[in-house]
């Protein structure tokens, strides 16, 4: 079977057009994913017990279930309990959010009790308030701690946006999908949507690295 580049020419517009919406989505999700995750997060490593407890049924509930159910309740079974029509894009993105919040999280507790505890003594020592203790002291050094795993989550996440093909969302692979049932290019379309997803992927990579770096010499 001779590989048809034609093919893959011909689908290059529909497919950048695919991988800008998963952009969007990807990058809108974890947006909101970081503000989700980032407060309970707090919540879990400093919260009372009502706090934690709160964040960490939200945190088991997430992570306990696989996305492609979660966008599909919300796609499919929020609109029947709360009689409200969730479009495909916004059930795509709250999924990203909902999700990747769960798992950021607990990189960001992980990374705020990872903090050497002389740190707070000491800006409780100088009469700062908690809040500064946090902002200012605790949490830079916990920052740098959290990019190697939320660059991770980031990726995982990007990758995710391929499931929501089941709710019918214009991203890459449904693109690839769509053009694959017109000409049935299959080898040359899905290696086709490869190259982007590598591409991409490969892209975050070396920004988290360079920013790693960074962080590293300051």
């Amino acid at each position: 079977m001779d590989f048809e580049w034609s093919a893959v020419v011909d689908a290059l517009p529909s497919l950048f057009k695919g991988a800008k919406l998963t952009l969007f989505i990807a990058t809108v999700g974890l947006m909101g994913g970081v503000v989700v995750g980032g407060l309970a997060g707090l919540m879990r490593a400093f919260g009372n017990r009502f706090m934690n407890a709160v964040a960490l049924i939200y945190i088991e509930l997430i992570r306990g279930t696989p996305i492609m159910v979660q966008v599909m309740f919300i796609y499919f079974a929020l609109p029947l309990l709360m009689n409200i029509r969730v479009n495909p894009l916004t059930a795509a993105i709250v999924s990203i959010v909902i999700n990747s919040g769960a798992y950021i999280a607990e990189i960001v507790r992980g990374a705020l009790l990872s903090v050497n505890k002389g740190l707070r003594e000491a800006g409780i020592a100088l009469g700062l308030p908690s809040w500064k203790i946090l902002l200012f002291i605790i949490g830079p050094v916990a920052f740098r701690r959290m990019i190697p795993p939320l660059g991770n989550q980031c990726i995982i996440s990007l990758k995710d946006t391929s499931l929501f093909i089941v709710i019918g969302v214009g991203e890459l692979t449904r693109q690839g999908q769509e053009i694959m049932a017109s000409n049935f290019r299959a080898v040359e379309i899905w290696a086709a949507v490869a190259v982007f997803y590598l591409f991409l992927t490969g892209t975050l990579t070396l920004i988290l690295r360079v920013v790693e770096k960074r962080m590293r010499m300051l």
